[in-house]
């Protein structure tokens, strides 16, 4: 980072950051002018702290919500996956191997019951679910178990998160 990036990077939030903050997890194709209105300050100063976000990672990117039913998504499951050894190289391994299965979303190393990964996953159908568990997760070296549950009904996803 350069000396003027590092000047940007916010040691702490203020009241301005987390305002930034709070409209671009809503809105995050709002325009800077928009923005910028909504918060109280004038356009350049509103940039900066964006881009000062930005750069200091706190802002750690920007995507399109993407309806998966609406693509043919329509079976969500949550895996637990245990593991046979518990090595960086096992671990490793699983990780790389499980973050290039597309219908994998999500990937959490987790304690308790047994369990060391969650995987959240989008498939077309039971028919691909048991594909992908058969073909793929379950011919990762180290897997010994995989315990699924199937998402019913998603009540709500904050794609946000709060601050005070």
């Amino acid at each position: 980072m350069s000396d003027i990036e590092t000047d940007l990077v916010p040691t702490a939030l203020d009241r301005h950051d987390k305002a930034i903050l709070r409209v671009l997890q809503q809105e995050g194709r709002i325009s800077n002018q928009e923005l910028a209105d909504r918060i109280g300050l004038s356009p350049s100063p509103c940039l900066r702290r964006v881009r000062a976000l930005e750069n200091s990672g706190i802002i750690d990117g920007y995507r399109a919500l993407i309806n998966a039913r609406k693509l043919g998504l329509k079976l969500m499951a949550l895996l637990h996956i245990s593991m046979d050894r518990h090595t960086p190289e096992r671990f490793s391994n699983f990780e790389a191997r499980i973050s290039a299965i597309p219908q994998v979303i999500e990937c959490l190393v987790v304690t308790g019951h047994d369990t060391d990964y969650q995987l959240k996953v989008l498939v077309k159908d039971m028919e691909d679910y048991q594909d992908l568990l058969l073909n793929q997760i379950t011919r990762i070296e180290g897997v010994t178990g995989v315990h699924s549950s199937f998402v019913l009904r998603r009540i709500f996803e904050r794609g946000h998160m709060g601050l005070d």
